[in-house]
């Protein structure tokens, strides 16, 4: 999936909990995500990159800020609000790099891709298990296009 960036502006700029001049998204996948934010009815708050959680890298082992893609707050089916911390990524991030018979850059830099982002993921776990927040992990296959 080719990537690229830009800004959003949304229509429902009541719902939009950050700078709404300064909504970035970085892949397709992100917008698409920032477009069923703005539109979806259950969808009552959003915001992209303004929660920030500390990790330690596992590559360089220092500690490093995680800017979560997006904390939502949304009307969940039994009528209580939820709040809901997401990363948007494509698919193939979302699993360990399968070794090839000669370990080769790319596969060096997927694993180190793959490690950090396990590092940043479980830190977001902790600080949603503190808050009393959800965490999950999107991909293209939950973001699919008219859903």
């Amino acid at each position: 999936m080719r990537g690229y960036s830009g800004k959003f502006v949304p229509k429902h700029t009541q719902k939009y909990l950050g700078n709404i001049n300064n909504i970035v998204y970085r892949s397709l996948l992100e917008r698409r995500f920032m477009v069923y934010c703005d539109e979806h009815p259950k969808v009552l708050k959003w915001c992209s990159e303004e929660i920030v959680v500390p990790y330690l890298s596992p590559v360089d082992h220092k500690m490093h800020r995680y800017f979560v893609d997006f904390i939502v707050e949304i009307e969940s089916k039994d009528g209580n609000n939820k709040t809901i911390l997401i990363e948007v990524k494509p698919y193939s991030q979302c699993f360990p790099p399968k070794s090839p018979k000669r370990q080769t850059r790319r596969y060096l830099s997927e694993c180190a891709t793959y490690a950090v982002n396990q590092a940043k993921w479980d830190a977001a776990k902790a600080l949603c298990a503190k808050e009393g927040w959800e965490w999950k992990v999107l991909t293209e296959k939950d973001l699919k296009p008219g859903k």
